[in-house]
């Protein structure tokens, strides 16, 4: 685990938009900027230990709150940003790129303790581009002045925090916003098809796969359960009993389920737990969507 007690260095730097482009820039800062980066990792921590401990995993299907404590390894296709941002090695350094802070959507703290773990902390830029438009004051001698130079504010802690095992979550949105995940799910579609048909050989997946890949809802439904292995020993009866309940039009082709078009996102959340039939009034049976839900441990 990361030490704050010995934290031996700490770079500063923030995420450029550039076009279609986006990359990753070191801003020389002092010491009392490190120490305020510290001070906000340290925070960060805390607040998610407050909001949930242990965290709970993610799961990109699920609709969270602005505020949670979730957690997801490193080496998940999910990650892949923030990994890189993490393991980045010889990054350019360069101060000029804060005179055009229209460009920055995210800042970052990258750290290193005496045990040579590393942590990087990232904050999606909301507040910190947003004071630039404002008109600041400042209180000099005996009257309020405008502040001629461009002046940026730190937040008072990070969306995220990751080491060199996987990513801490405290605001799903920033993540969700800096680690790209719509383009990341869209583009794992395929990988995830062949991963989830490994358990349900009976399905055909090539109507699913097409909607999926233009979908970007259906992609983290598919992504979900590929990461929670909710494909796992499904039993084919079952399942068409299910579809047949819920409303979901399917067809049982030549032993191999087919899914209708208009149904596949309903199919979907069959697969993810999300579409259900409960009977609680005699003889008037209801189906339901969810649009979170948690698995309940047996006692």
């Amino acid at each position: 685990m990361f030490d704050f007690k010995t934290v031996a260095s700490v770079e500063f730097g923030v995420g450029l938009e550039e076009g279609d482009e986006q990359r990753f820039v070191i801003v020389p800062v002092d010491q009392s900027v490190q120490t305020a980066l510290r001070e906000m990792a340290v925070a960060t921590g805390e607040a998610m230990s407050e909001v949930d401990d242990p965290p709970r995993p993610y799961e990109p299907s699920q609709k969270y709150g602005g505020v949670e404590h979730l957690y997801l390894p490193l080496h998940d296709g999910m990650a892949a940003q923030i990994r890189y941002l993490h393991e980045a090695n010889n990054l350019p350094v360069n101060g000029k790129v804060m005179s055009n802070p229209a460009n920055i959507f995210c800042y970052f703290a990258r750290m290193i303790d005496t045990n040579k773990r590393h942590l990087t902390a990232i904050r999606r830029a909301t507040t910190f581009k947003g004071i630039v438009k404002s008109r600041l004051v400042q209180f000099t001698t005996d009257s309020l002045k405008l502040v001629p130079d461009t002046v940026f504010k730190l937040d008072s802690d990070f969306d995220l925090l990751a080491d060199d095992e996987g990513v801490s979550i405290l605001r799903p949105n920033g993540f969700e916003f800096v680690g790209h995940l719509k383009e990341a799910i869209l583009a794992a579609v395929p990988a995830n098809i062949k991963l989830v048909q490994q358990d349900l050989s009976f399905v055909e997946f090539t109507s699913i796969q097409e909607y999926a890949s233009q979908h970007s809802r259906a992609a983290r439904y598919l992504a979900s359960i590929r990461a929670q292995k909710e494909a796992s020993n499904i039993d084919k009866i079952a399942l068409l009993r299910l579809c047949e309940n819920t409303g979901v039009k399917v067809q049982d082709i030549k032993g191999k389920i087919v899914v209708e078009p208009t149904s596949v996102m309903d199919f979907l959340r069959v697969l993810d737990r999300r579409l259900y039939r409960i009977e609680l009034v005699k003889g008037l049976p209801e189906s339901f969507r969810a649009a979170n839900r948690s698995k309940i441990e047996k006692q």
